[in-house]
């Protein structure tokens, strides 16, 4: 079984500052690729960051030079530094991971989101 725990979100001014966390946990499985997307009223859910194991970072455009992805692999944490904040950022933000089975075959998981609001 696997589990995904997000925390972080919040109400913040335009402009400020908020850092995600998603803890995962995992006995079977070995955790792959981190990331996060978001889903704002109205709108499909988007991507926005990644980090695989090893290191490598990917970001949507609408974040870039702004948003931040990181991971501990010692705690299974990845986290989303996210500055510069703006109204359009205004999004249920989910965690996910993709993990391999120790036994073989691969999954992907969710964290349930956790509330971001951009507003002044």
């Amino acid at each position: 079984q696997v589990q995904l725990v997000e925390s972080g979100g919040g109400l913040v001014q335009p402009g400020g500052s908020l850092r995600l966390s998603c803890a995962a946990s995992g006995s079977i499985f070995s955790l792959n690729d981190m990331g996060w997307y978001r889903q704002a009223p109205g709108k499909q859910r988007e991507f926005v960051a990644n980090i695989s194991r090893g290191g490598s970072t990917k970001y949507a455009d609408a974040v870039k030079g702004r948003f931040t992805i990181s991971r501990d692999n010692a705690n299974n944490t990845v986290y989303l530094q996210m500055n510069s904040l703006k109204p359009e950022d205004t999004a249920v933000y989910y965690c996910r991971a993709d993990w391999t089975m120790m036994i073989g075959g691969a999954i992907i998981s969710w964290g349930q989101g956790t509330q971001v609001t951009v507003s002044s």
